[in-house]
């Protein structure tokens, strides 16, 4: 086990001393980690130095909210998945359905996402404002954003660059460094919605992830703007596909055949990204990995969002809701970001399709509430 000199230093005081107070807490972390727990795992580091206080800080430092249950620890490393994995897995399992230890089933060939959603060009442009599919990728050989030095940071940033700039076609775009653009570039940026700033969560910020902004973060778009990377954020890679309306099929295939094209570069320089048959692609927050996927579309839903089913029929569909302007950001005029629950022990299409279906389902709720008419034969089983 490689030696980590702080954690040595805090072993001169008991594991008593050490452990942290949890009695206010509501996220995942606090819910599994145990004296006894923490006593097993607490002098252990990962090959780069990374430990189990370092990984549970943000979730410390953040008790959470008593009615949104956060994850409340990040990965440093490939290896804390494995090295941690007595806190990891339980985690794992409490936040994507009971996934088990022992699941696998995870396939890292891309090409298998040409298989499109089913019905997925024709969402209700009256209720869908836009469509999008993002999803993040850790670069295999480099410590992840909570724990990269500055040079890792530099050396990421250098491989996306050298990667992105091969691309044509629908794909040929322009990367904007954050702290080298002009401010024309800037303002164009913020107008088209693309500009990520300096985090101001104190969920990022605890998890060391807005360390030395803004270097060697940028972002990366295509001249049609509908295909974006983002370097080094929360993840090392966020690759994001969208559009106004709801042709989510269209939206989904060029997500696919960009992440396809981005990676064969990747490992055509022997750097492939991480992945195991069991977590899937491996991402800083334990709530990503899997697929990392996100597909979420703008719906208008004025009437639904008020009805007394509105949560439940979400839970049933296996999908959740967000204010348009990100996590725990309220909805304004009925407006809201549906997008799919499950990132573990499904394929990419599989999450997709599940958007599609309930997005159309809660489309044609919304209609027969406008009418007056009611909705309790239309409410879903659990998916």
């Amino acid at each position: 086990m490689t030696k980590n000199c702080h954690n040595d230093y805090k072993m001169k005081f008991s594991d008593e001393e050490e452990f942290p107070d949890l009695s206010l807490h509501n996220n995942h972390m606090a819910k599994v980690l145990t004296k006894d727990m923490y006593k097993k795992l607490r002098s252990k580091s990962t090959p780069s130095g990374f430990t189990l206080d370092d990984c549970t800080q943000t979730g410390v430092d953040n008790p959470g909210h008593p009615f949104i249950m956060t994850v409340g620890c990040v990965a440093g490393d490939e290896e804390c998945y494995e090295v941690f994995k007595d806190m990891f897995d339980p985690i794992i399992s409490d936040r994507h359905g009971g996934y088990k230890p022992t699941d696998n089933g995870h396939d890292n060939h891309i090409s298998t996402l040409a298989l499109l959603p089913f019905g997925g060009d024709d969402l209700d442009p009256a209720y869908v404002l836009s469509s999008r599919v993002r999803t993040g990728r850790s670069i295999k050989g480099y410590t992840l954003p909570p724990h990269n030095s500055r040079g890792e940071r530099r050396m990421v940033e250098k491989l996306s660059i050298e990667a992105l700039a091969t691309l044509d076609g629908e794909f040929k775009g322009k990367y904007y460094p954050l702290n080298g653009m002009t401010d024309a570039e800037q303002d164009q940026l913020i107008a088209d919605h693309f500009l990520f700033d300096k985090p101001v969560s104190p969920l990022l910020l605890s998890a060391g992830m807005a360390r030395d902004w803004p270097d060697a973060r940028g972002i990366w778009h295509n001249d049609a703007k509908s295909f974006l990377v983002w370097v080094n954020e929360e993840d090392h890679l966020r690759v994001i596909s969208m559009e106004k309306g709801g042709n989510m099929k269209e939206v989904f295939r060029r997500f696919c055949v960009g992440l396809q094209k981005i990676e064969a570069v990747f490992k055509k320089h022997n750097h492939g990204f991480m992945w195991n048959e069991h977590l899937g692609y491996v991402l800083t927050c334990p709530s990503n990995l899997g697929t990392g996927l996100r597909g979420g579309v703008h719906v208008k839903l004025p009437k639904l969002s008020t009805h007394a089913k509105f949560e439940e029929i979400l839970t049933r569909l296996r999908l959740q809701k967000r204010g348009t302007g990100g996590v725990d950001t309220a909805s304004v005029g009925g407006i809201f970001d549906i997008s799919n629950a499950d990132r573990l022990g499904s394929s990419e299409v599989q999450q997709v399709q599940m958007v599609v279906d309930g997005v159309k389902l809660m489309v044609e709720m919304e209609k027969k509430l406008e009418k007056g008419e009611a909705i309790d034969g239309m409410i879903p089983a659990q998916k």
